[in-house]
């Protein structure tokens, strides 16, 4: 069972965005000054009155987009109404009725929802005094409030409660996977998107950097659900001048960390390049499974093999040469779904736990291959046993004798080789070398974490 959906509507710069975060308890929706800025649907499922419903943000009604997606925009926001159980009309308290508010008002009263008319921006109480003239747009007294600061946010709580008849008690069913899809303007993200959830979730345009947010859009398949986590395009650093371009940059490497796997999509018709490369290495950080996805594989397919792109991509990502390949193209859906179930066998394997004893046996296994080599001038290391303390990632912590002996040599090679041997073949592995516990030595050293 859905969630009940609250749309917010209103003309722009009244205060959605705010709303929207400040309902959902959390930073969600990019606020700037600039009008325009959110183009897509933007939503969060979050507690509400003692259940919790699905808020959506929408566009500015009646914006011109500069950049030629007006069109685009209205769709979006015209879906948003559809698809709500209630929406919120939320207009600006400090300027009273204006005309793009008159126009919102005669398409809510077409759509024929329950409507919450929400006054923003009442930061003092002659505000609230003057707001009353509001009720000539015919949705009854508005319920004051101020996203900014948070008041007024119980009554409209209450208000939106009564709207739907009362808020469904269980929570919403959990997502199985958060998958973020990540990758440089124009790759083709959005289309991906699209074609797994089975509707235009999300603007697709050639012109780059059409998403700006980071949206997530939950979708089933095979009986199970998934977040997809749609991401702004990365550009270069240097690039990066306009402050919605740092906060989609910014947005786009919180949404790696919050993920539990990472596509990276690539577009096959251009040579990977330094932004593709930092989100990978951005993965790597935060030890995130990450599938190369290299999308518009229609387009390149008779240039190349896929064995061919295999070795080229382990060439230009060392660093990731574990990570499992998935070529498609979004806009014919080749392999589109067969990507998500890719990524789900990611997610169980970085959430496997191995016995001690097992694991041990294969410690032993890779000793008798190569031990353990040591630094100049150090003494030689020794591993005495070792053991899983946590997924996702999976950590090895070696207990031993001095960990600033080991050469991060041996230690790669022994990654790759727990890798090779354990449940983890595709995924990274956190690994630990710390002290063997003794009476006279405990508590003398530090732990060392090394980053695979």
């Amino acid at each position: 069972m859905r969630p009940p959906i609250v749309a917010i509507v209103g003309r722009p710069n009244v205060g959605k965005s705010s709303l929207l975060n400040c309902l959902a308890g959390r930073r969600i929706a990019i606020v700037h000054a600039q009008p325009g800025v959110t183009r897509d649907r933007v939503s969060a499922v979050c507690a509400l009155g003692g259940g919790h419903v699905e808020l959506v943000d929408s566009g500015g009604v009646g914006v011109e987009d500069a950049e030629g997606l007006t069109r685009q925009v209205e769709e979006q926001i015209a879906r948003a109404v559809a698809d709500a159980d209630v929406v919120i009309f939320l207009v600006d308290a400090r300027d009273g009725v204006m005309p793009l508010d008159r126009l919102v008002a005669r398409r809510l009263r077409r759509a024929d929802k329950p409507v919450v008319l929400a006054a923003n921006k009442v930061d003092h109480p002659n505000l609230a005094t003057e707001s009353g003239e509001l009720t000539v747009l015919g949705f009854g007294e508005p319920v004051r409030i101020s996203a900014r600061h948070g008041l007024g946010i119980g009554e409209l709580t209450e208000a939106v409660s009564a709207a739907l008849g009362g808020l469904p008690a269980p929570p919403p069913r959990q997502a199985v996977m958060k998958l973020a899809v990540v990758g440089k303007r124009n790759v083709g993200k959005s289309s991906f998107i699209n074609a797994l959830a089975g509707q235009q979730r999300v603007i697709v345009s050639e012109r780059p950097g059409t998403t700006r947010d980071s949206v997530d859009v939950t979708v089933e398949l095979d009986g199970r659900a998934f977040t997809l986590i749609d991401t702004a395009g990365v550009r270069k650093r240097r690039r990066i001048r306009e402050d919605l371009d740092f906060y989609s940059h910014h947005r786009a490497l919180r949404s790696i960390r919050r993920a539990d796997v990472v596509a990276l999509m690539i577009d096959a018709s251009v040579p990977v390049g330094k932004v593709d490369k930092l989100l990978g290495a951005a993965a790597v950080e935060e030890f995130k499974p990450v599938v190369l996805v290299v999308n518009k594989w229609d387009l390149a397919r008779q240039r190349a093999s896929g064995a061919d792109y295999r070795d080229y991509l382990e060439k230009v990502f060392p660093f990731l040469t574990y990570a499992p390949l998935s070529l498609t193209s979004a806009a014919e859906g080749l392999n589109v779904g067969q990507t998500v179930l890719l990524a789900e066998e990611l997610f169980a394997q970085a959430n496997t736990r191995v016995s001690t004893g097992d694991l041990n046996r294969a410690m032993k296994a890779i000793a008798a291959v190569r031990g353990p080599s040591a630094k100049r001038g150090a003494r030689q290391p020794k591993v005495y046993y070792a053991s899983q303390t946590a997924v996702a990632p999976p950590t090895i912590v070696c207990f031993v004798n001095d960990p600033a002996s080991f050469t991060g040599d041996w230690e790669r090679f022994l990654v790759n080789q727990l890798r090779s041997r354990l449940p983890f073949a595709e995924v990274p592995i956190r690994l630990l070398l710390r002290p063997r516990r003794r009476e006279d030595t405990a508590g003398t050293q530090s732990p060392r974490a090394g980053r695979r």
